[in-house]
């Protein structure tokens, strides 16, 4: 399983920075809406959707997500993908769920039967995601790559801080693999990350002067982003666990579905956006 794990890895790593970096907004949004669609897809399954409501869930998807792109001006200049109204809207409703709502969804263990309301959430949740990493790749690559790891790390660092201290766990009954011995270690993971990141705050697009202030506020910022994670990864678990179902897909061997690598990404991107347009820009 770890080999295979570690393949797919090899390989569609080199294949995202490729895209990510070589490409137009545009082109990147189009070959991102694709995985997004591809992620509704599972989101349907995770809902438990019928057949045509799944279709519909998917069309919707993709028409909403074209008719977006169809509004990215072409080309490989940098700056905006959209108006600031449209990104505040839907990054920032997507944050707020992730502040508020997600955390008493998990903490009541809200057991959702209105297929409409998940259908509603996943829309907001995938689309806002997807608006977040093409509005952050219009801004600067480097950007939204500095901003895709601060998940990555957090990811990697509570994996092995919590193979090594986990004793506590963080949600037996929704994820037992997660300690609160892991969270501590994504964090102060994250906090070396942020300090790191501070060294080249200018070379992301930061013009004001550093301070001392904006340190301690970037590091704040960076910790509430690994916890947006952490909350995300917590929601998509509980959600396939309420459907008794392991991954949300196959389509990635060794790693589940879509949905199952994107699942922090998602709580994490939409905020991470509106820090990159109204913080460092």
């Amino acid at each position: 399983m770890l080999k295979t794990r570690v393949l797919t890895a090899v390989i569609l790593i080199p294949l995202v920075l490729a895209a990510m970096f070589g490409l137009g907004t545009r082109v990147w949004g189009a070959i991102t809406l694709a995985i997004v669609v591809v992620g509704a897809s599972e989101w349907a399954n995770v809902a438990g959707l019928h057949k045509n409501a799944s279709l519909l869930f998917v069309a919707g998807t993709m028409l909403i997500g074209a008719v977006l792109l169809f509004l990215i001006p072409a080309g490989f200049a940098p700056g905006q993908a959209w108006p600031e109204a449209l990104v505040l809207l839907v990054c920032g409703s997507a944050t707020i769920f992730w502040l508020f709502v997600a955390p008493l969804w998990l903490y009541s263990r809200w057991p959702v039967e209105s297929k409409l309301v998940l259908a509603l959430v996943g829309w907001l949740l995938l689309l806002a995601t997807w608006v977040a990493v093409v509005e952050m790749r219009a801004q600067s690559p480097g950007l939204l790559l500095a901003m895709m790891a601060i998940v990555w790390i957090a990811d990697t660092a509570a994996y092995f801080a919590g193979r090594r201290f986990g004793r506590r766990k963080l949600a037996p009954s929704i994820s037992p693999g997660k300690t609160w011995e892991g969270v501590c270690g994504a964090m102060l993971a994250v906090c070396i990350y942020a300090a790191i990141l501070l060294l080249f705050a200018h070379d992301l697009g930061y013009t004001r002067k550093l301070s001392l202030g904006f340190a301690a506020a970037w590091v704040a910022t960076l910790l509430l982003l690994t916890a947006l994670s952490v909350v995300g990864d917590l929601f998509e678990s509980q959600l396939k666990r309420q459907r008794g179902i392991k991954d949300s897909g196959t389509i990635l061997p060794g790693h589940g579905g879509v949905l199952d690598r994107i699942d922090a990404l998602t709580a994490a991107m939409p905020a991470a956006a509106l820090v990159s347009h109204y913080v460092i820009r």
